[in-house]
């Protein structure tokens, strides 16, 4: 006997499921006609947000042809750096020296036993070495001088420069100075390009530097050197030397851009691609850049290049006296404030110095308007000038400070 309840149940499902079949297909009836009205139509919108055809719309602006484009890039990518690389380049080269070392091999049972007993009858073995090094310079003269450290071609039996473009000439050292760390090189060839100095005296803080160097010479198959970016840091920067140091650093161009290992004698240029330096050193701890590189600065440079040219090396200077440090007591005795400065203890006659006026117990506390701290640094500064240089002086004489003007001389 079947359920009545469970009949009805089934009937009124049957029911509501042809009622929503019908109206899903009225809904779709309609909305088909709707579309086929509205087909082709402008939409009606607010008069604030009326769309218009392509045709009404306000014209757009036109794409700029890939031609186009694509010059604008390449005339940003050649900015002011890239323009005074390119001008610099051609003129720096690669400087290769071959030095020769005298060593003797470690052997333990010569030098523990053997040495013991015939050290007095034989020589002790030594061996000859020849030794590659590479540095950079740059050609500053179409005569063909070039011009490095002075570090770079130290103790060099031979010099062999590659130019940019692949030439490779011997080289002849007109002279080097180990003080200021600056050696010219001669090569004979014509028509050389070359890097135009510039006015280091003139240079501005954060101001572009590119330091450029070729130190890979024909290690490589491309010959052509390699270009650092960075800012000028600072400038007149001056360091004490070590005790086995030869040379003196004074009024140095601090730069972060990368002096890498090599790079040393090549030009640090600035943005119009003129020399205002010779890369010289860089503080690190790895051996690689710290973003703490020096340079010479050019104006310093030519004058000793004038020298070196002209005389085959730096003249030495002549001022014609002597002094030591302001200690505490002679600072009480005199009535200074602190001990800083040089006294003078003796004065040469017919020196620049007595000829300046300088006298003996005279306190000299700057020169050149720098302060000196004690006889080493003034020193320094001494020798740093050239001859025929002026040095103006500030001397304390019985409590009263005096201007003096010392020309130096060639000693002889």
């Amino acid at each position: 006997m079947v359920d009545r309840q469970r009949v009805i149940s089934t009937g009124r499902m049957r029911v509501l499921l042809l009622c929503g079949g019908a109206f899903l297909s009225g809904m779709l009836v309609w909305w088909g006609i709707f579309l086929a009205r509205t087909k082709g139509e402008p939409e009606h919108l607010s008069p604030s947000n009326t769309l218009l055809p392509v045709s009404q719309a306000a014209p757009s602006a036109s794409p700029v042809p890939p031609s186009q484009a694509q010059e604008e890039i390449t005339q940003n990518r050649r900015n002011a750096i890239v323009t005074a690389a390119k001008k610099a380049k051609p003129a720096v080269v690669s400087i290769g020296v071959t030095v020769t070392r005298a060593y003797r091999p470690l052997d333990p049972f010569y030098d523990n036993f053997f040495d013991s007993f015939f050290r007095d009858f034989f020589y002790p073995r030594r061996y000859r070495q020849q030794i590659p090094r590479i540095g950079s310079g740059f050609v500053f003269d179409e005569r063909g001088y070039i011009l490095t450290n002075q570090h770079v071609i130290s103790g060099a039996e031979e010099i062999t420069l590659t130019l940019s473009d692949g030439r490779q000439f011997q080289g002849k050292l007109m002279g080097e100075d180990r003080a200021s760390d600056v050696a010219v090189i001669k090569i004979d060839a014509e028509n050389l390009p070359r890097v135009e100095l510039g006015d280091s005296d003139n240079l501005i803080t954060g101001e572009w530097a590119i330091a450029i160097g070729n130190p890979f010479g024909n290690l490589i198959e491309e010959s052509q050197p390699t270009v650092t970016v960075g800012v000028i840091s600072a400038t007149n920067r001056s360091f004490r030397p070590e005790s086995s140091q030869e040379h003196i650093y004074r009024d140095m161009i601090q730069t972060d851009a990368a002096i890498n290992p090599g790079n040393s004698g090549g030009p640090l240029v600035n943005a119009e691609g003129k020399a205002i330096g010779i890369n010289t050193f860089i503080f690190t701890k790895s051996g690689g850049s710290l973003g703490i590189g020096f340079a010479i600065p050019i104006n310093k440079a030519k004058r000793v290049v004038e020298e070196l040219i002209r005389y085959g090396k730096v003249r030495p200077v002549w001022y014609g006296f002597q002094a030591q440090d302001v200690t505490p007591e002679f600072a009480q005795a005199l009535s200074l404030e602190q001990a800083r400065g040089i006294i003078v203890t003796y004065v040469e006659k017919g020196s620049p110095a007595q000829r300046a006026g300088l006298a003996k117990g005279d306190v000299i506390l700057e020169a050149d308007g720098r302060r000196i701290a004690d006889a080493e640094d003034a020193k320094l500064m001494f020798y740093s000038h050239l001859v025929g240089d002026s040095i103006t002086i500030t001397v304390l004489r019985k409590g009263k400070s005096q201007t003096l003007t010392i020309v130096l001389e060639e000693y002889k």
